[in-house]
């Protein structure tokens, strides 16, 4: 842990019920080049490591082989949603309200709700198996109130981040930790591997100060930041003048920065209700920040973040800019589709754009696929096609919307500006890694 001296160490997935959910295929877009074994996607594995393919455990499982150790004999608040499943496809609920170890008094619900099918502000509500009550920390307040952890000795976190700065669960967990430093109670975070990966670091870090401390930009982290959710606790406890809790992070075993989710043998719930697809999650760094501009995700679909259009837009013409762009690991095809998602831009309208093909996720850098895509719909269509002013919030960086459009500067330029920080970013980084 780097001399750190912070501490690391009966319902089913029917019965969640969770609408869609599964576990990822190892069939996506290179399937057939490197084929699966165990049902755990095979892809690029270090020489001597590839023991390690479906093998992983996260921080759950490590618990219960503990003994709940560090819960024992202590009133214990539960964040965590409909992601966090032991390797035998428990979840967590159940399991802490089974063991005679643990007092679990509390559960407490992020953005999507505690069964992650909600896309939109979720109440309260009680447990109907435990009887549990539920404190929402996506309706009233996103915070949770000294009133809901009076009572708890220890607050634990345990659910699955998708590994972009934007996803609003690290807030979450970030918003308890201050929480519990306030009163002086203990925090506990169960790890889980980043989907995504761990080696990639890539994008905007947002250091001016109106760009991170809200919901969507918790800290001044990458972009994509390659870290797992424990990592992420550790560097909040120290970082930017600290939080200061008392925290433990439990260890997942057998994970490698190099995995992606589906190398793991972990089960998979949709993160949340348009997070469906591997390929969807890799990309939602980069296009996925265009959802802040005058584009449709393609939410509601089977493959929402790998669809991107409008009811303006001509796809096809889209799709020739694009061609004629490097963009290594990813290509762009036209394509029409009817996004079909509650709240969200242009549902029920056929919209023209791109399909954004992941053929070698190891090749592909999200953020610049995303910048040469968003200035491709930008060149083709530059009267309609605009930003909302959340798009340098997810971005990470004001001057960047301005630059790849009225100035023109190339995605490579623009990342050479944003190198600077992102080395600093890169350089606190490795003090709170905790796999190699």
């Amino acid at each position: 842990m780097n001399g750190r001296n912070t501490k690391t160490i009966g319902r089913t997935v029917a019965a969640l019920a969770v609408a869609g959910a599964l576990m990822l295929p190892a069939a996506n877009a290179a399937a057939d080049e490197h084929g699966s074994r165990g049902g755990s996607w095979i892809g690029n594995v270090p020489e001597g490591e590839e023991h390690l393919l479906g093998q992983t455990k996260s921080g759950l499982d490590v618990l219960i082989e503990r003994d709940f150790d560090v819960l024992q004999d202590k009133r214990v608040g539960l964040v965590t949603n409909h992601t966090a499943f032991t390797r035998d496809n428990v979840h967590i609920i159940d399991v802490l309200w089974d063991a005679p170890e643990v007092e679990l008094v509390a559960l407490f619900a992020p953005e999507h709700g505690i069964r992650g099918d909600e896309d939109s502000p979720v109440g309260d509500t009680v447990d109907d198996e435990t009887g549990l009550y539920i404190h929402s920390l996506y309706g009233q307040t996103r915070r949770p109130t000294p009133e809901m952890f009076e009572e708890l000795d220890v607050v634990v976190f345990d659910m699955q981040d998708i590994g972009t700065r934007f996803y609003t669960y690290i807030s979450t967990m970030a918003y308890c930790m201050e929480e519990a430093a306030n009163q002086g109670i203990e925090i506990v975070v169960l790890d889980r591997p980043n989907p995504i990966g761990g080696l990639k670091v890539e994008g905007a870090v947002s250091t001016a100060e109106d760009l991170f401390g809200g919901f969507t930009s918790v800290r001044p982290i990458a972009t994509r930041h390659g870290m797992t959710v424990g990592e992420l606790a550790l560097m909040f406890n120290e970082e930017w003048d600290g939080i200061g809790v008392d925290l433990t992070v439990v260890e997942g075993e057998n994970y490698r920065r190099w995995m992606y989710f589906d190398q793991t043998g972990l089960h998979w719930e949709h993160p949340s209700p348009n997070m469906k697809t591997m390929n969807g999650a890799i990309l939602y760094p980069g296009p996925g920040t265009g959802e802040t501009t005058m584009l449709s995700t393609g939410r509601g679909l089977d493959r929402p973040f790998e669809k991107y259009g409008a009811p303006y837009m001509d796809g096809r013409a889209v799709a020739e800019n694009l061609a004629n762009r490097d963009t290594p690991g990813v290509r762009f095809v036209a394509t029409t589709f009817e996004p079909t998602a509650p709240y969200h831009r242009y549902r029920y309208e056929e919209c023209g754009g791109v399909f954004a093909i992941v053929y070698d996720r190891d090749k592909l850098d999200s953020v610049h696929a995303g910048l040469h895509m968003f200035q491709a719909m930008y060149e083709t269509h530059p009267e309609e096609y605009t930003a909302t002013g959340g798009f340098r919030t997810s971005m990470g960086n004001g001057e960047v919307w301005g630059m790849l459009t009225e100035e023109g500067k190339s995605p490579e330029e623009i990342l050479e500006f944003l190198q600077p920080e992102l080395d600093e970013f890169k350089a606190i980084r490795e003090n709170y890694l905790i796999y190699d």
